[in-house]
């Protein structure tokens, strides 16, 4: 999983109360086998027409909206079904923070297992911020993870909540898989030993 410590990005807001994870990956592309690749069909039905044709007017096919990594949302983010292609469709876009003032429960601990930073703010500071990037195209925000901080070039600072092993895990790039393997060489010595006591288990 990447490492998060410190990112600084362009902001894209799309201000809407219970964005669910249909809409950000809708169920026909589902199918993938991998953790990649789902960037391209992101918000898909809200990007394209039934046709495959480009929505101009949509918030992320604007030119404005190039190169945005933080994106600014409403309450309720991620609700709907519990599927792990929703963080993933967003990473592999190229976000690597969303900040609303809710997110639904499952949504925010797939997107800690990603390399995804969701980060809680107030709805106040959260239209503050929403309010900035549509007023200023190339607006920036810092989100500095070792300070638990959101800040921009315009005076904004605030601190927000995670926990304490989340943000370890997040700092130093583990997933599931990750803290397992930091185990890795007492899972071998296991092993080697249950092979000389109990050789009828078999490990692989």
């Amino acid at each position: 999983m990447e490492k998060f410590v410190r990112h600084t990005g362009k902001a894209v807001a799309m201000d809407l109360a219970n964005i669910d994870t249909d809409q950000i990956i809708p169920k026909q592309f589902l199918k993938r086998i991998e953790r990649s690749g789902y960037g391209e069909f992101l918000f898909y039905d809200w990007r394209f027409t039934p046709s495959g044709e480009l929505i101009e007017d949509f918030v992320l096919n604007r030119p404005e909206a190039e190169g945005a990594s933080v994106l600014i949302a409403g309450d309720n983010f991620g609700c709907g079904s519990s599927r792990e292609h929703a963080p993933w469709s967003l990473h592999d876009y190229g976000f690597r923070v969303v900040i609303a003032p809710s997110f639904a429960d499952i949504f925010y601990n797939n997107s800690l297992k990603t390399g995804l930073l969701p980060v809680r703010l107030s709805a106040e500071d959260v239209s503050t911020l929403a309010g900035r990037s549509k007023d200023k195209p190339e607006y920036a925000i810092t989100v500095d993870l070792e300070a638990k901080s959101v800040s921009d070039s315009l005076g904004y600072l605030k601190t927000f909540e995670i926990d304490d092993f989340r943000k370890y895990c997040l700092m130093n790039g583990l997933d599931d898989i990750g803290l397992t393997l930091q185990h890795e060489s007492s899972i071998s010595e296991y092993e080697e030993s249950s092979r000389q006591t109990q050789p009828f288990l078999a490990f692989s």
